[in-house]
């Protein structure tokens, strides 16, 4: 195995493509555009979408957990953007030895950003 693409639901590829283009700071990938599909990468890490738009977000579980190799950096990145940090995602150092932070996207999919310690 080389690599893993998770796929999360959308309810708008517009505005998913925005909140990760624009204040993520990934990039759109493939060669072909797919109204009901969005792929997007950053820094080796690709994600990928799926439209569904019956998606009630208070009640979707899907979630990433990204390793990172600076998550201090990656945080401090993500303030500057003025991206929401989940309410009670912010940096701290877990039991489990990891320094993590979290983020909800538009759809409440959970982005866990780790680092070990």
């Amino acid at each position: 195995m080389t690599s893993v693409h998770p796929k999360l639901p959308m309810r708008d590829k517009a505005v998913t493509q925005d909140y990760y283009v624009n204040k993520l700071g990934f990039r759109p990938v493939g060669d072909t555009e797919y109204n009901e599909y969005l792929m997007v990468a950053r820094d080796g890490i690709e994600l990928h979408f799926f439209l569904f738009k019956e998606l009630d977000p208070k009640i979707n579980y899907g979630q990433v957990y990204v390793r990172t190799d600076d998550v201090d950096g990656l945080y401090r990145w993500m303030l500057a953007q003025e991206v929401p940090i989940h309410p009670n995602g912010s940096l701290q150092t877990r039991p489990w030895g990891q320094r993590e932070f979290r983020l909800l996207d538009p759809d409440h999919n959970l982005l866990t950003f780790g680092q070990r310690i």
